[in-house]
């Protein structure tokens, strides 16, 4: 015989609304931990049950069934469950690209999630079909394309009043790890003539939001993970990627006036109040994106024309306290300041991704 929990499961398959309703309230609470196995009962069912409760019309059974997913998604055959089937996932794109839809934060979480799993790049095959309204919004009708669309114009809230689309940014960090991913963010797309990752780089220095400045600054580091368009990133007027990766390592510390006028233009004369990123995951993660524009000696040449050595010897001097920061500053000190004149030395270097997704399986849990 079934459980008590196995049989409040087996209520989500329920004709009645109400038992259905009863149900989700009860099991919202078991998505998460040791619980989540109960959701595996008769084969999964629950899993088809939670999909289809997600494209109901009630809000609040749209958020509960959402959030039961993004939670299930901590368990690998459940996660596969979802995202392995396309239709769904489809819908779900679709769902957090309406303006009018109260849970697309939510669902934002839920697509974050799902990016775990290889299955997710089946979004670059996804067209959707816009009604009036959103013709006017999104002029493409390619799933990224509108989902960064979504990122970039509503952080604010002004597409849609009841979401920010924060979550995207750890979206764009998972679905950057895969190749066509990379390449989607450092390649000029045809509805607007703009290079994707052109459009992130703003959100570097967005203090009043962690998870943005998170999700951007992993985005740019898997992005550089390919050295070949480089210099291109660097040197490409209308990318100009190199500023927004430096700006949350610089503090309010003075260099010499060669070295400050040697930094890239939006780092010259920064006020005495500049501060540095707060978080030193986020400093680590820029740092590590240097250090893969060290990869190819081009690209180090560049990087000591602009003064980064200087402006990392000064963050150096008043982080000296935090190891990771320190390690990984010396490393790009290294890198910065070799002999290349030395053969042996000269040997262009790539740096190791096993540290690329630390996070990789951790999904966001709902409370």
């Amino acid at each position: 015989m079934p459980s008590e929990l196995e049989e409040l499961v087996s209520f989500l398959h329920s004709p009645q609304p109400a038992v259905i309703q009863i149900a989700l309230d009860n099991l919202v609470g078991y998505s998460q931990g040791a619980h989540q196995q109960v959701f595996s009962y008769d084969n999964y069912e629950a899993i088809k049950d939670l999909k289809k409760l997600a494209q109901a019309e009630g809000k609040t059974t749209v958020s509960q069934s959402v959030t039961i997913l993004a939670n299930l998604c901590d368990d690998l055959t459940m996660r596969n469950l979802i995202v392995e089937d396309e239709e769904f996932l489809k819908v779900l794109v679709s769902a957090v690209i309406n303006t009018k839809n109260s849970n697309a934060d939510l669902m934002c979480i839920l697509l974050t999630n799902l990016a775990k799993n290889d299955s997710i790049t089946k979004v670059f095959d996804f067209d959707i079909s816009h009604n009036e309204e959103q013709q006017k919004i999104f002029k493409s009708t390619k799933a990224m394309d509108c989902l960064m669309d979504c990122f970039v114009k509503g952080f604010d809230r002004s597409l849609n009043k009841y979401a920010d689309y924060d979550y995207l940014a750890y979206f764009f960090a998972d679905i950057s790890r895969f190749l066509q991913g990379r390449e989607y963010f450092i390649t000029e797309q045809s509805y607007d003539e703009v290079v994707p990752i052109s459009k992130l780089l703003v959100f570097t220095e967005k203090y009043d939001s962690k998870i943005r400045r998170e999700g951007v600054a992993s985005t740019i580091k898997n992005s550089l993970f390919d050295s070949k368009p480089h210099m291109k990133l660097l040197t490409d007027e209308k990318i100009n990627i190199l500023p927004y990766i430096l700006l949350p390592l610089a503090g309010p510390e003075e260099l010499d006036e060669d070295d400050m006028f040697n930094l890239p233009d939006e780092l010259q004369l920064l006020p005495s109040d500049k501060k540095r990123d707060p978080v030193n995951a986020l400093i680590c993660i820029h740092l590590e994106s240097l250090l893969l524009l060290c990869t190819t000696r081009e690209a180090r040449e560049y990087l000591r024309e602009k003064s980064v050595y200087p402006l990392i010897r000064e963050m150096h001097k008043v982080m000296e306290n935090e190891e990771e920061v320190v390690d990984l500053c010396d490393r790009l000190v290294q890198m910065l300041m070799r002999d290349e004149s030395n053969d042996a030395a000269n040997q262009d270097q790539e740096e190791s991704s096993d540290d690329e997704d630390d996070e990789d399986d951790k999904v966001v849990e709902i409370l």
